[in-house]
């Protein structure tokens, strides 16, 4: 593909996600209880927010994730076996996978899978840096729609998909069934998948972790509002709008908003968006899991577990699953 080529798959791609973003955005916001896709909090800002937020004392997400991965990665990496291809459902930065990469034994191939561009190829270019002989194919794709991993030669490798950062916690319990199925299609017979989940807990320890101090997840909330009026030409005032994250316990899972502080109206392609005051939009569920209630989930969509490592708390579960026999096919 000459450079010329290149251009132009990339402008058709992106005019395609603008249409598809547009089409989930007015959809949105014309239901009774108006909602924005999480997906789409991850663009190049969004995604330079949450790197930032992961750094927070209140987050405990990712240092408890990381504080597994240092002390299991060897375990880890003995499950997953010599010669496997590491599929990563949305790379981010990379940290987790570098510590991953460190203990794997001679990976076949290395495939992230990103809805954001640039950190998915700026990751990709330090991983293959880092590991030179380590065979790295970026694919920028949601991963929650069609796409294909490319072949990494032959014979076919084990294919583990990689979810840290309790990431399926994002999806509602019926959409995880179904990503997890998807994944077994993906990995086949004999795959794997190594994922990272947030186990129920405290309020005490959740809320302060979407309701930090420093406002650092309130911007990152608000930046879904600046894209939508930077890529699709909205009115949104972002100083009317205010985070809020409520830990609904009995439904396992934190609820973030974009609460109007006034009565106001929102234009978007052409079209009057009307909130009166204290309406919401809410942009992310985070499910945190009991560990049976998870394990009755991946056990329906065709996964075994195979080994999983806990922190000192409890707050946080890495588990190894391996694809039943004869359940590939979901």
């Amino acid at each position: 593909m000459t450079t010329t080529d290149a251009m132009i798959a990339r402008r058709g791609e992106a005019n395609a996600g603008r249409t598809q973003f547009l089409r989930d955005v007015l959809h949105g916001l014309s239901r009774s209880r108006k909602e924005i896709p999480c997906k789409y909090l991850y663009d190049e800002a969004g995604s330079r927010l949450f790197d930032e937020i992961c750094t927070l004392d209140e987050y405990y997400l990712t240092r408890t994730e990381v504080a597994i991965l240092r002390v299991h990665g060897p375990a880890m990496a003995a499950a997953l076996g010599d010669d496997c291809e590491l599929i990563e459902f949305g790379s981010g930065s990379g940290l987790k996978t570098r510590l991953l990469l460190e203990q794997l034994r001679e990976p076949r191939a290395y495939v992230p899978i990103d809805i954001s561009r640039e950190p998915l190829e700026r990751s990709a270019l330090d991983l293959a840096a880092r590991f030179p002989g380590l065979r790295v194919y970026p694919v920028h794709a949601d991963f929650t729609g069609p796409f294909s991993v490319p072949e990494t030669g032959a014979p076919r490798a084990r294919r583990v998909v990689y979810f840290p950062g309790s990431t399926i916690g994002n999806f509602s319990p019926d959409a995880a069934l179904n990503l997890l199925r998807t994944i077994v299609r993906h990995v086949g017979a004999g795959g794997g998948l190594l994922i990272g989940i947030d186990l129920d807990k405290e309020e005490a320890i959740v809320r302060p972790a979407y309701n930090d101090r420093r406002g650092v997840t309130a911007a990152f909330n608000l930046n879904i509002l600046a894209r939508i009026n930077s890529e699709l030409d909205a009115d949104f005032d972002l100083d009317a709008f205010d985070h809020r994250a409520d830990y609904l316990r009995e439904m396992e899972r934190v609820e973030m908003h974009l609460v109007s502080r006034q009565a106001q109206v929102v234009h978007l392609a052409g079209r009057e968006f009307e909130f009166v005051e204290g309406e919401t939009i809410r942009t992310e569920c985070s499910y945190k899991y009991s560990l049976e209630h998870f394990n009755r989930l991946t056990r329906r969509a065709g996964f075994t577990l195979n080994q999983q490592w806990l922190d000192s708390h409890g707050y946080f579960s890495v588990q190894h699953l391996v694809v039943d026999h004869g359940k590939q096919h979901g």
